[in-house]
């Protein structure tokens, strides 16, 4: 699922002219580990997708999107793993996040939401948990409104 939320996402940004947004999905490796990630505003959300996920569409919200995946595993790498963390905007003022884990066939991905006002950077900082071997993931993101 998560490469079909890619994917789709790659193909909204082209339907739309790239408009304002700079997208790249990110990855990180660990070990056997891809952490992939990226995080967009809601707006970019079909209402129903945003709906089916209990995701609320806003041009002050953004989520951020994370998928483990073994890439020592054959078949289906997709990771099911603990995951926490916070996120600290320039200023210093942290937001603890609570990700949802979502299935969808043999896709695990994990979402969560952050609110913001305009030109807003937040530093996360995420604590992934695979069978008691912890590993931290951090990464900066600029979230805009559009207006």
């Amino acid at each position: 699922m998560f490469k079909f939320i890619t994917k789709n996402i790659l193909l909204i940004f082209v339907l739309l002219g790239f408009s304002s947004f700079a997208i790249a999905e990110n990855m990180k490796k660990f070990d056997d580990l891809e952490v992939h990630y990226i995080g967009l505003p809601t707006t970019i959300l079909q209402p129903d997708i945003a709906k089916t996920y209990g995701i609320e569409r806003s041009s002050y919200r953004g989520f951020v999107n994370i998928s483990v995946l073994d890439t020592g595993q054959e078949g289906n790498p997709a990771l099911k793993v603990g995951i926490s963390g916070k996120a600290t905007n320039l200023i210093g003022q942290p937001m603890t996040l609570e990700f949802d884990e979502i299935k969808e066939g043999s896709a695990i991905y994990y979402i969560t939401t952050v609110k913001y006002p305009n030109d807003e950077t937040y530093r996360f900082d995420i604590l992934i948990n695979n069978n008691g071997k912890e590993h931290r993931l951090q990464f900066q993101q600029k979230f805009y409104v559009k207006q």
